[in-house]
């Protein structure tokens, strides 16, 4: 039986964006140890409950529950979601000018390590962290000049990846969520993401991946597959689900939750109309 600080545990989670809802009843489980997907195709959600899940103020939740050992996330701000164990992997990572990779990664660490720490007070002592900076970074076949750059600045897309999984890798949380690491990556830089999340995780963590394809999935076999479509999720399943929806796409899910679907094509509606430009003045 897992005790319930093993768990991060979602229910019915509705949540939009301004006065647009995107998640329409949403419900997890994910305990430490597990690796669980979540698929389903562009637009339906998934990325928005790694948001909501975290923290991020554009989105807002409308209802429902998410707690990690029986403490409502909800009721924390981000960066106390993330001492509590929380940690999110992001498709686009946003550009720090300034702050060298070093030392972010050290402040971040000390601030998971002792929650309570306030800002100003005593860092991870250097030695100890370079010495596991220098552990993960080799673990991880990761340049030493890596540390020295400073935070996303020039990186390529393959490059932003592997400073967060190298951020994941020092500050070893209880869950972490991978927002579609595998996005604009090559067959080659795929695979090195996918070896390297499953040399960091193991027992200790709890993994929510999230992606379109199985390809991420090669060295990390789903325990659970969660497929979303128009803002719920409408099937569990296991690894095979995954591969199943790798090789035939989501026509059989389509079909089999019609409801779902016709969420789905509203949102696309919905979202092509936002895009669309204004007509010009007359």
């Amino acid at each position: 039986m897992i005790c319930m600080s093993e768990m991060l545990s979602i229910d019915d989670l509705h949540v939009g964006v301004g006065e647009k809802p995107i998640l329409k009843g949403v419900s997890m489980e994910v305990r430490r140890g597990e690796t669980h997907a979540l698929m389903g195709p562009n637009g339906s959600g998934k990325s928005t409950l790694g948001f909501a899940i975290v923290g991020h103020p554009g989105y807002q939740v409308t209802a429902g529950r998410v707690e990690l050992g029986g403490v409502d996330l909800l009721e924390l701000e981000a960066h106390e979601r993330a001492r509590a164990g929380l940690f999110m992997a992001f498709q686009r990572p946003v550009e720090v000018p300034g702050v060298r990779m070093a030392d972010f990664m050290r402040h971040a660490a000390t601030n998971v390590r002792r929650p309570q720490r306030k800002e100003g007070e005593e860092l991870i002592p250097m030695r100890r962290f370079r010495k596991g900076l220098r552990q993960r970074r080799e673990e991880l076949k990761i340049d030493p000049e890596f540390a020295r750059r400073y935070v996303n600045e020039g990186f390529s897309g393959g490059e932003m990846k592997r400073a967060e999984i190298l951020q994941m890798a020092i500050l070893r949380p209880k869950f972490a969520i991978l927002d579609e690491t595998d996005s604009g990556l090559d067959v080659d830089a795929v695979r090195l993401a996918s070896q390297s999340i499953a040399q960091i995780g193991g027992r200790q963590m709890g993994i929510l991946i999230i992606t379109h394809h199985e390809r991420l999935l090669e060295h990390n076999p789903p325990d659970v597959t969660h497929v979303m479509l128009g803002g719920r999720i409408v099937e569990t399943g296991g690894p095979e689900l995954a591969a199943e929806l790798h090789r035939q796409g989501y026509d059989r899910i389509r079909a089999t939750y019609p409801e779902a679907a016709a969420e789905e094509r509203a949102m696309e509606q919905e979202a092509g109309q936002e895009a669309a430009p204004s007509a010009p003045p007359n």
